[in-house]
């Protein structure tokens, strides 16, 4: 795990741009899992500038995305499909054919989050997967306690996660009391995963993702046990980490290791 404190929003969302701008070149038809919220919305526009610039070419990409609400259609203005078309895919040169979501009014719940975990897998898995973090720890909607071997499935939201979405609808009675999201079992089969945080409200969550003890009261620490995450912070959600010191060190001198083997 490796943890990136940044002086800002900002600086965040073009270290992610630039780590996903990488392992594109790497891999062309780089398989993405995206999440959707108000955290990842920078990144998003870094990533457009740089297909609108043609430095990053959209053409061969695939995109899955993390979750869903249940019971909302897809052209619903809340609805995570009409957030990640508005905010990010109508601004690229992505293929309509290569975008694939959680439906929101699945015919059969079970059945379509089966295939959904069949389709990640036809394409070689995920590459890179963006993830926010709740206040409560949840990656994707799952919440404290889901299990950390999780697949794609119906959740139920907390009440506390219904009051911080709240203020994208007009009344708290509006927003959908469940979802359907990827497992944390399968987040973690991606082969990288880019954590964001911005602001202090998000402190305690990071400092139990990265420091606390692997649990599922805290599903982000989860991550722990991956063996290539990036956790990408400001100042203020990263305040609470003991050794916040040792993790600006460990970034601002990982570039110097080819200098100890001359």
């Amino acid at each position: 795990m490796e943890v990136i404190i940044t002086s800002s929003y900002g600086k965040i969302c073009e270290e992610a741009a630039h780590i996903i701008h990488q392992e594109w070149q790497k891999k062309n038809n780089l398989v993405l899992g995206l999440a959707t919220g108000e955290t990842p919305l920078g990144v998003y526009k870094e990533l457009t500038g740089m297909n609108q610039r043609n430095e990053f070419d959209f053409s061969d990409i695939v995109a899955f995305s993390l979750d869903e609400y249940l019971g909302l259609e897809e052209d619903h203005p809340q609805s995570f499909a009409y957030y990640m078309t508005e905010n990010f895919f109508k601004h690229i040169n992505i293929k309509t054919k290569n975008i694939f979501r959680l439906e929101g009014r699945p015919s059969d719940i079970e059945a379509h989050c089966q295939k959904y975990e069949e389709k990640i897998k036809s394409y070689g898995g995920i590459d890179v997967q963006i993830l926010g973090i709740g206040r409560n720890g949840h990656i994707g909607f799952n919440e404290p306690g889901s299990s950390l071997s999780s697949r794609t499935r119906v959740k139920t939201l907390t009440e506390e996660t219904i009051r911080d979405n709240a203020r994208f609808f007009t009344d708290e009675r509006e927003v959908p009391r469940f979802c359907l999201t990827m497992g944390i079992g399968t987040v973690m089969e991606a082969k990288m995963i880019i954590l964001l945080a911005s602001g202090k409200e998000k402190s305690e969550a990071i400092k139990n993702c990265v420091e606390g003890a692997v649990t599922a009261s805290a599903p982000a620490s989860a991550l722990q046990l991956h063996p290539r995450v990036k956790i990408l912070v400001d100042e203020e959600a990263g305040s609470q980490l003991t050794n916040k010191d040792y993790y600006k060190w460990v970034f601002k001198n990982k570039g110097r290791v080819k200098d100890y083997m001359k």
